[in-house]
Formats: C-alpha cells, structure tokens, sequence
C-alpha cells in the first residue's frame, strides 16, 4: 500500500484520479476481516470528499461541462426503454383532515375494498366484506366547522353519524362503479359469488343482475362512456364480458374474450374514459391488454413488464394508462406502442389488492400498501412524492396493523385534491391537498 501511494506523488492531476480509484480499489479487495457495505460507502464517501477538497480536476475534454458527464451517468443507470427524470420533488400540501371509523369493535372484517366518487365528485360510495354500500356525502367527510383535535385539527366521525345510508348486499364486494348519465342514480358492483349487480339509489333496490361467470368472483366492473348502457366485468374465470342490460335475460353479453391463453384471471377492465372505443384489462398472467370494443378477437396491444399478478389499469390520459400489481410496481405505459416510460416505486404490495387511483388534473397517483400507508407520486417522478402512515387514530385506535386497500381520487380541475383512503380495518381517511405557493 505504501509503495503505491509513493508513485502517486510522480503522477499528474488527472492521472492522480485514476490512480486513486486503482489504489482504493486494491485496498478493498485485501484479504482481512469482512467489513459492512455501510462502512465501505461511509470510507468512500469520505476518500472522496477529502480527496476532491485539495484537488480540481479539469475537463478531459475542453468545453464540456461536468453536469454533461452526470447526465451520461445517469443516461446509463436509467432502465431500458424508460424516459429520463428529475429527482422527485412535492408540490403540494397534504394534511390529514378527517378520520371515519366505528366505536364498537366489528364482529365481522369490515375491509373496504373500493372507495368511488361519483360523476359530481360530491358523493362517495364505499363496497367491501362486510355486504354493505355505504353512502356518504362530502360534505360530512369534509365538515365546515371541524372540532379542533390537536394541532392537525383532525376531525374524528363516526360511520353511523357519516354515512347517509347504507345497502345491504347479498355477497362480499369487490368493485362498484358509478353508471354514466345517470345522475348519480345508478351504481354497478361486482361480488365474491360472481354476480353483477347495478342499484338504483334512490330506490334503494337492485334494478339489474347478472350471473355469468360461472360463480367464480368478479374483481372489477365497468361502464363505457361511448354508450353507457353497456358495462364489462372481470373475472377469476379468466374472461372480459361486455354486456348490456337492456338485452332479454341470456342474451346481454356483448363480446367475451379470454385474455390469457392459461385462463388466468381478469383483476379489473377500464373502458378509456376519454371517448375512445378502448378497453383495458389487467391479468394474473402478469400483462395488462387493450382491445378495441368494436372488435375484440385479439388485443390491441399486449403491456408487458410486470413479474406478478396485474391488480389494477387506469387511464391517466388520452395517450398513457397506469397498471399496478403485486410485484411493488406501478408502470406508467404509452398506450398507441406499449412502450414503457416510467416506472413506481416505494409501497409495497406482494399478495393483496391495495387500491389504485389517479387524479388526471393534477397528474397524481395514489395507492395503498402493504405497510399500512398510503403513497403518492408524482406522474414525472418514480419516487414517491408524499407517504402518509395509516396509523389507528381517535376510535380506531388500538386496533391490529392492516394494511391500505383502497384509495379514491376526486376529479376536479383545482387547485386542491381530494383523497379518500380505506383501509382493512374498514376506517376512511380524508386527505386534503393544496399546491404550494
């Protein structure tokens, strides 16, 4: 070691760098007692600091700025077939303002598994295990005059007090969705028996069923925007239905594909909110699909990058969707080529069903996790922009850990955002959020 720190005094500046990355090199592959990968970054970082305090090394090549050569770097570090980004930085102002949750401990699991606005972002409907549509409007999420609770002036509600009303369901829920050009009237949901169901509100009764896939569990619903009669359900039997029920009894189904040569199951259907004649699905098959409604033998095109189960597609935009699934990832995807820009992540999801939501204005993601948080990002940046713990607070407290299971946007072109988070313990969580000054 000292004979070749000797020869560096006979070196040039520049050579010196060389020779110095030569010697550490060295120095770390000597036998000896293992060391720590924290002990090693920690004597990086400090060889280097202290070797670039007494050294300014020119440009190999004149006129070049060093950022030029940082943006090689990271051009090199940057994934195939991904766009390049800035560092993640937070526009916005969130804070927790309301915190909804039952007094008396549940005797059955109260998980909710999708939270939806609906066409006048002024109603939320809530659906999960415990068979019941709840009902609220935003104006009891979100009261005028808050009771002070501390510092972050929290309000704490109650579901009885919350809720407007509620529906009993025959069977667990996984999806619900708001029926456009209703009015807010109509609401379809899809359960764990397999059956599609469409409620009318102000009757409070079930106006439409559908059992066609065999029993095994719908995971999504949707209804198209090109014509709002006609709906599309997903399925653990591994087929998209497209159906409408103005059709006679045994002859609504519009199309039906199998996307997934193993039959793997469908975990949600999108139709393109944006007058498109598209439909997206996401599948166990670890690939998000695009069809065309107008003909749906094959795809439109395949979305591959996931290594786990699809859970969740959603358009952001005319030209891009977002996929998420069990493999910790959301994907952000160019959906004329299939090409992959971008890809999430920082929550962690490895076997459940975490919600996903985008707020299409403001450009946000949203989705739960495994660790009991909820995650925003930043459509621009892979790294989350803002984590917030899902921690038991006022009545819900004391209660087990769960984890995040859904989350839900409000669209409005504000502003401020909206974001409405349930968790497995069947306590909603309000978000609040204002773009920064």
């Amino acid at each position: 070691k000292s004979k070749n720190i000797k020869r560096l005094t006979y070196l040039s500046t520049h050579e010196l760098y060389y020779a110095w990355r030569l010697v550490y090199g060295s120095l770390s592959l000597t036998r000896g007692p293992k060391t720590s990968s924290a002990s090693i970054s920690i004597s990086y970082e400090w060889a280097m600091k202290n070797l670039s305090s007494g050294l300014h090394l020119p440009d190999p090549v004149p006129g070049r700025e060093r950022s030029d050569y940082a943006k090689e770097s990271t051009e090199k570090d940057k994934p195939d077939g991904e766009e390049d980004q800035e560092r993640a930085r937070c526009e916005w102002d969130f804070s927790l303002s309301t915190v909804v949750s039952t007094s008396a401990d549940a005797a059955v699991s109260d998980t909710l598994g999708v939270i939806e606005f609906d066409p006048s972002n002024t109603v939320v409907a809530t659906g999960g295990i415990a068979r019941k549509i709840r009902i609220y409007t935003l104006n009891s999420l979100l009261p005028q005059d808050q009771n002070t609770q501390g510092e972050q002036n929290i309000t704490f509600l109650d579901h009885v007090n919350a809720c407007d009303y509620y529906i009993c369901t025959p069977a667990k829920l996984s999806s619900l969705r708001w029926k456009p050009g209703s009015g807010g009237r109509l609401l379809g949901s899809g359960d764990y028996d397999g059956v599609v169901m469409e409620y009318d509100l102000e009757r409070k009764l079930s106006i439409f069923e559908r059992d066609e896939h065999g029993g095994r569990r719908v995971w999504s619903v949707d209804y198209s925007h090109r014509d709002p009669f006609v709906g599309a359900s997903g399925s653990d039997d591994g087929t998209m239905q497209m159906w409408d029920p103005r059709c006679a009894e045994g002859e609504g189904c519009v199309a039906k594909v199998q996307p997934a040569l193993a039959r793997s199951s469908v975990c949600c259907v999108e139709f393109d909110p944006f007058g498109d004649a598209l439909i997206a699905a996401g599948c166990a098959d670890r690939k998000a699909y695009t069809y065309d409604v107008r003909n749906m033998v094959v795809p439109l095109h395949v979305y591959d990058g996931h290594t786990k189960t699809v859970t969740y597609v959603r358009f952001l935009d005319a030209q891009t969707m977002v996929s998420a699934g069990t493999d910790g990832c959301l994907k952000l995807w160019n959906i004329s080529d299939s090409r992959l820009i971008r890809t999430y992540k920082g929550h962690v999801n490895s076997r459940s069903f975490v919600g996903l939501s985008v707020w299409r204005h403001g450009g946000l993601l949203g989705c739960g996790s495994e660790n009991n948080q909820v995650f925003v990002y930043d459509k621009r940046w892979g790294e989350p922009i803002w984590v917030h713990g899902f921690e038991p607070l006022g009545r819900a407290a004391g209660r087990d850990h769960g984890f995040v299971s859904s989350v839900s946007w409000r669209q409005v072109h504000e502003e401020q955002c909206t974001l409405v988070a349930g968790g497995s313990n069947g306590v909603l969580q309000v978000i609040v959020g204002r773009r920064k000054t």
